[in-house]
């Protein structure tokens, strides 16, 4: 058994601790607001997964200090766009253990994968990836799952497997960092769209399309920015995006549908509550399609509709209508 570091404590966080802890071990988690502690601590209750009791070996502190000593591994598992600061107040704290990355997105300002933003804040530590279909709701509740562990370091990918697998979480493994979270990061965009799909009131045969025309898009950029093709056609590409795009359970497609319905960016994120990858996403997908050359056409389409008032029913008539292409 051992003693891990969990810095995060929303929805994921500690449905990964609830997993953990299940297991035997000893799972500390970094929280940065007073109340959420407390009622870790005290209730034996997450804010965000008000359906289940979490055991007593969990664990909460708002400073990183309580957290990180005499811990094994630290999953880093804060949105996107708190990484770089996250880590940079805990990072002197880092003795041997990997980073494990449970965040899916990118770095907005930087365009960069997550794994880029470690490598530039702690060079010199042992990384890994933790990804797959996964809601918070269903590993919490002991729901079976499987997920992949990926890393340049195979030693990194055996622990991960031996931490966290057993009858509940079956875990696979991969040297293919990049391929893994581009996979994370940008099948949000596809289950965003699938969003103003059912908003729109669309069928099977859209979603059908929609899902298998935006792995394509998906894999596209991925293998242009370093990933294997086969990684994105797996539980960490294909997988997640079918889960994603499928689940109420997923905050980007419940985000997807309010815009569909005629919200605002700043009235969704109120209305959803939790943070919304992507909507972020978007913009960086955009960004380095169009730096790297990449047809995206519907990333295309639904970076105008958040940003340039096109009409969720244009954007769709105009995906229906461009030219003719060979699959």
């Amino acid at each position: 058994m051992e003693n891990v570091a969990i810095i995060g404590s929303g929805s994921w966080g500690v449905a990964l601790a609830i997993h953990l802890a299940k297991k035997g071990n000893k799972v500390k988690v970094w929280s940065f607001d007073k109340e959420e502690a407390r009622l870790i601590n005290e209730e034996k209750k997450c804010k965000f997964l008000p359906e289940v009791s979490l055991p007593d070996n969990i664990y909460c502190y708002t400073n990183f200090e309580d957290t990180i000593k005499d811990t094994k591994i630290i999953l880093n598992v804060t949105p996107s766009a708190f990484v770089r600061n996250t880590v940079k107040q805990y990072k002197h704290l880092v003795e041997n253990q990997p980073i494990i990355m449970c965040t899916k997105g990118f770095e907005k300002d930087t365009l960069y994968t997550l794994d880029e933003v470690i490598k530039e804040e702690l060079p010199d530590k042992l990384y890994g990836v933790l990804s797959g279909p996964s809601h918070a709701e269903e590993v919490s509740k002991g729901i079976p799952t499987a997920m992949v562990a990926a890393s340049e370091n195979e030693e990194i990918q055996n622990m991960l497997q031996t931490l966290f697998m057993n009858d509940k979480m079956r875990i696979y493994t991969s040297f293919d960092v990049k391929g893994v979270e581009l996979g994370g990061a940008l099948k949000n965009i596809i289950a965003f769209c699938a969003g103003i799909a059912v908003e729109l009131g669309l069928g099977d045969n859209s979603y059908a399309a929609l899902i298998t025309r935006g792995l394509t898009e998906m894999s596209r950029l991925g293998v242009k920015l370093g990933g294997k093709k086969e990684t994105f056609y797996g539980l960490t590409g294909l997988g997640d995006l079918i889960v994603t795009c499928l689940s109420e359970h997923s905050r980007n497609r419940k985000a997807g549908r309010l815009i569909g319905a005629g919200k605002t960016i700043e009235e969704t994120r109120k209305e959803v509550g939790m943070t919304i990858e992507s909507i972020d996403n978007i913009e960086v997908a955009y960004e380095l399609s169009k730096l790297h050359n990449v047809e995206m056409p519907i990333v295309d389409a639904v970076y105008n509709v958040l940003y340039n008032g096109l009409k969720p029913e244009e954007a769709v008539n105009m995906l229906m209508t461009r030219d003719k292409k060979c699959e």
